[in-house]
């Protein structure tokens, strides 16, 4: 077998890794490394810093995440916390913060649409 190309191999660690401002959201990063893929949609890791929001949306496809570490709490009020594994239907809408900043593995099918505030929250 040949070695793997820099092209066709990209390794980053989360210690020092670079976050992309995610879309207007303060205080949130994306970190994706296959660039075939349009940003947001596919595997991403997803970083809030403490106090951070982001912005109310709704999900065009399904939607899996694992927190990594810190906490993540749903416009509903549910709570997900590091070691939880989440999955969210099509069409799901609903924005989160995270008071103390955390770190999620992101697996989005479609990606995602803004919406208004949910319930005039």
């Amino acid at each position: 077998m040949q070695r793997i190309s820099d092209t066709k191999r990209r390794v980053v660690n989360l210690r020092n890794a670079i976050f992309e401002p995610f879309e207007d959201e303060v205080g949130t990063g994306l970190l994706q490394l296959n660039p075939n893929v349009p940003r947001g949609k596919g595997f991403y890791i997803y970083r809030m810093e403490p106090g951070a929001s982001s912005s109310p949306h709704q999900h065009v496809g399904a939607e899996e995440f694992y927190i990594i570490e810190g906490e993540l709490i749903d416009s509903d009020g549910t709570i997900y916390s590091a070691g939880d594994v989440v999955w969210l239907d099509a069409g799901t809408e609903h924005y989160s913060i995270s008071p103390s900043g955390c770190t999620i593995v992101v697996f989005s099918e479609k990606g995602e649409l803004p919406t208004s505030p949910i319930d005039g929250q």
